[in-house]
C-alpha cells in the first residue's frame, strides 16, 4: 500500500495564515499604529501549529500564549473583521463557520 503525502506541510500553512493576517494588517490606513499592528501580528507565528485545519496540536505554547496576550485587542479584532470582508469584496459568498 502506497503512503500518500500531503501536498502542503503544516509548517507551510503556518506561513501562509501568519502571511494573511501581515497582508490583511498592512492594508489598514494607519501609519505608526499599523507598523506596530504588523509586527504585533508577525509576533503570533508561533501559534501556526495550533490554527491550521488537520493539526495534532490541542494545546498552545506558552510562547503563543504571550505572543497573543501582547497583541493589541484593536489590531487583532480589526484584523479579524477585515479577513472576514474579503470573500465580499472577492464578489465570493460570504462565510459561515460552524463553531
Amino acid at each position: 500500500m502506497a503512503v500518500v503525502k500531503p501536498m502542503v506541510s503544516l509548517s507551510s500553512l503556518a506561513a501562509t495564515l501568519v502571511v494573511f493576517l501581515v497582508v490583511v494588517a498592512v492594508q489598514t490606513p494607519t501609519g505608526k499604529a499599523q507598523m506596530s499592528c504588523t509586527s504585533q501580528l508577525i509576533s503570533l507565528n508561533v501559534c501556526g501549529p495550533y490554527v491550521v485545519p488537520g493539526t495534532i496540536e490541542t494545546h498552545p505554547s506558552p510562547q503563543c500564549c504571550g505572543a497573543l496576550q501582547s497583541v493589541q485587542h484593536d489590531c487583532l479584532c480589526s484584523t479579524l473583521r477585515m479577513a472576514s470582508q474579503l470573500p465580499s469584496q472577492c464578489n465570493l459568498p460570504p462565510l459561515y463557520c460552524a463553531n
